[in-house]
């Protein structure tokens, strides 16, 4: 294996600590979702049924592109598939998969969440809802990277959340925001007699534009 065995070490330990940020942060419960970082053909992924907070540096567990292990004694997630379809469609290299509260709520009400914010354009316009399918299947996986086009981010209908990133910290952002989302979505619908004004395409567009532009930029251009 061409990685060199401290960047693994030093990727191992922020998949481990973003996968205890989903429960802290009430994103999962116990074992469930699951986190993975991709490193070149490498993928490091969170073990099946292990509570997060026992994870070590010796429990470090990846898969290739094709899921054969290459690294560790412990099992992969169940919902591997979805993570490798992610990685085999998308630009991704981090996938953070949830089963947050307000966001499951939500797919069991919608096939896409209505655009209630314009930070619905940060993970590229309205967000789709993958139809059900059983946790850890191909169909599921299928059904993902479809609701995923032109998306870094989705629901999975009765199951939670799955978006990716460049990093662990965007992917893990990007769902903090989609839960946030749902829960506004939700306050606002539950009015009696009112209905939530949505943003229209032009709206979200124009703030994708922004967005684009948010944050700190080079110094040297100003």
């Amino acid at each position: 294996m061409k990685d060199h065995p401290a960047d693994l070490a030093a990727a191992w330990s922020e998949l481990v600590a973003t996968a205890r940020r989903t429960v802290t942060d009430g994103l999962v419960v116990g074992t469930s979702g699951n986190v993975s970082r991709r490193i070149r053909d490498l993928v490091l992924v969170t073990p099946s049924g292990v509570p997060y907070d026992r994870l070590g540096p010796g429990d470090t567990t990846a898969v290739d592109l094709e899921g054969r292990q290459i690294i560790g004694a412990l099992r992969p997630t169940s919902e591997l598939p979805m993570h490798l379809t992610v990685y085999r469609t998308t630009t991704a290299t981090a996938v953070v998969h949830t089963h947050a509260p307000y966001a499951t709520a939500v797919s069991t009400l919608v096939p896409e969440l209505p655009p209630v914010h314009y930070m619905a354009a940060a993970l590229g316009g309205p967000v789709r809802v993958a139809p059900y399918a059983l946790y850890g299947s191909d169909e599921l996986a299928a059904n993902i990277g479809e609701a995923l086009r032109d998306r870094t981010g989705c629901l999975l209908e009765n199951h939670g959340t799955i978006t990716y990133g460049d990093s662990l910290d965007q992917a893990l952002d990007r769902t903090a925001q989609l839960e946030w989302m749902c829960r506004v979505w939700l306050a606002a619908s539950s009015v009696p007699g009112r209905t939530p004004n949505l943003l229209s395409a032009g709206q979200l567009d124009a703030a994708a534009g922004r967005l684009r532009g948010y944050g700190q930029q080079d110094r040297d251009q100003g």
